[in-house]
């Protein structure tokens, strides 16, 4: 991926951010744009701009044009003028909020309105803040049945954590551009968390690799598995976190994942802290 302004795109894609105020659209933008975010909530006015070059299959240069629109801006007059022109709109909401997921109806009707008979955009469906698992309102299935009748991609990201902000942009410009991303490129784009924990004979490190940051389900997988202590810019998280998390230890010292068996990890002293990177 590069952002180098002294490439020229090979193509430029415009990608419309829509949703309900306060679903984290601005961070979202911000993060995967600028690699940022802001504890604090500051409503976006009409739209901002962001802009993000990408490289795919090594030899495509793409200049994503990033359409942060405010949420009142829904049933105004610019609104169309927004998404005149988009190559991908992602519908983003707050799992733990879900006047904001069945809000989405109105955002999906405004853009086929715009483009009436003709071809729509690249629809994604977004749920933002997946570090809040435990506190999710809106069920996975319905996320899905939303996204499968409307025709959707459909993400789970945490602008927070950064967790599949950048996969996500990538798999929808690749789609958009019809072509495949290869394993490198799907890897690269994945979170990376270092996880320190400490031994009875002293402390190590080890770089792992999640795909997504979930804290439920039965199934015990690699991207299922958060440590006791989840620690973001050096503070502990949340509390329901923690209990979500001692849940998933007990399970775990049952049943250990065979990656961990791999690496010679012993759970019950593994899990003690993790920073995002």
């Amino acid at each position: 991926m590069s952002d180098s302004e002294d490439e020229s795109p090979d193509r430029q894609l415009k990608f419309v951010v829509m949703g309900d105020g306060a679903s984290g659209k601005t961070s979202l933008c911000m993060r995967y744009a600028q690699e940022q975010f802001s504890k604090q909530y500051g409503q976006t006015v009409g739209l901002d701009f962001y802009l993000k070059r990408i490289n795919l299959q090594g030899s495509m240069n793409v200049a994503l044009q990033v359409w942060d629109i405010g949420g009142q801006t829904l049933g105004g007059t610019m609104l169309s003028n927004y998404i005149f022109g988009a190559h991908g709109v992602l519908l983003v909401y707050d799992i733990t909020n879900y006047s904001s997921f069945e809000n989405l109806e109105d955002w999906y009707a405004a853009v086929k309105k715009v483009c009436g008979t003709g071809p729509m955009p690249h629809m994604a469906l977004v749920g933002n803040k997946s570090d809040l698992e435990h506190m999710r309102t809106v069920k996975a299935d319905k996320h899905q049945k939303f996204a499968q009748d409307h025709f959707m991609s459909s993400y789970f990201i945490s602008a927070k954590t950064g967790d599949s902000v950048s996969l996500c942009f990538q798999k929808i410009a690749a789609d958009i551009l019809q072509v495949k991303l290869t394993k490198p490129e799907v890897e690269q784009h994945q979170r990376v968390v270092k996880a320190e924990y400490l031994g009875l004979n002293g402390t190590s490190s080890v770089t792992l690799q999640f795909d997504s940051v979930q804290t439920d389900g039965d199934k015990l997988e690699r991207v299922q598995i958060l440590p006791i202590l989840i620690k973001i810019g050096g503070t502990v998280d949340s509390e329901p976190a923690l209990r979500s998390a001692e849940t998933l230890l007990s399970r775990v010292r049952a049943s250990p994942p065979a990656y961990w068996l791999e690496k010679g990890l012993k759970p019950e002293i593994a899990f003690l802290c993790i920073g995002y990177t």
